[in-house]
């Protein structure tokens, strides 16, 4: 049987995180006329895959580029416990329309935890989520929390937590997508109307910010609830969720 006391001992500093990422601006041709040269170098690549113009793959994949894209909505979980260790799980996002505020709202948040002791977790967070947030801080001139300063450490060194690596076991061949695992998990899934490929139109064409975050809030309890699984442990009840706007 999973062992209940540590993982209440692990939730103590365990932030479950994911962030939802749009085109740094609306069209191709907002771009400077340097990044615009770099981006058709890069189109060209996508394009043996694809039969789309530059600008239309701008605005179709640049945000998943965090050289070409910005981060819009970040969405942050706890579990908790009560008196009678009922446990719960608390969610909201973080938004902002300016992105550089957004990114030192989150570094906020991150360094109330204890120095070194803060644990991530998102799910392929380790190649998406971490990177991007630090390149983006970076690039909007924040210093990077002491949890997101990788430079130096050992692989063992480094907390965070993974939920796709921790379905691969060691096997780095394959991807497997969030909302499969929770299909397979009996996990309900966030009933969304639009997914990661919608967000920079729904965000720049339908200029729904609020959608976008809802969606977010969704992905990041389908995420801790992942994990509890992944570690043996049931699934939290919807009662027992609270979600904050």
């Amino acid at each position: 049987m999973p062992n209940l006391n540590d993982l209440r001992r692990k939730a103590k500093n365990l932030l479950f995180i994911d962030i939802e990422t749009a085109a740094c601006v609306g069209s191709f041709e907002e771009l400077d006329e340097r990044m615009q040269e770099i981006w058709h170098k890069k189109a060209a690549h996508l394009k043996n895959e694809e039969t789309a113009t530059t600008a239309d793959l701008f605005f179709q994949r640049a945000a998943i580029y965090a050289e070409f894209g910005k981060v819009i909505c970040i969405g942050v979980g706890v579990l908790h416990w009560d008196t009678n260790d009922q446990m719960s799980f608390r969610v909201k996002t973080l938004d902002h329309p300016d992105e550089r505020t957004l990114l030192n709202d989150f570094k906020q948040l991150v360094e109330k935890y204890p120095d070194d002791q803060l644990t991530l977790c998102a799910h392929n967070g380790k190649e998406f989520d971490f990177p991007y947030l630090c390149r983006r801080m970076l690039i909007n001139e924040l210093e990077l929390p002491r949890s997101l300063q990788f430079s130096g450490k050992k692989p063992w060194e480094i907390l965070h937590q993974d939920t796709l690596e921790m379905w691969k076991f060691g096997d780095y061949k394959n991807y497997t997508p969030l909302d499969l695992l929770a299909a397979l998990f009996k996990i309900p899934s966030s009933k969304s109307d639009i997914s990661g490929q919608d967000v920079t139109r729904v965000y720049y064409e339908e200029k729904d910010l609020a959608r976008i975050c809802r969606y977010c809030r969704e992905d990041v309890v389908v995420l801790a609830q992942l994990y509890l699984r992944l570690l043996g442990f049931p699934l939290i009840s919807e009662s027992s969720i609270i979600r904050v706007s």
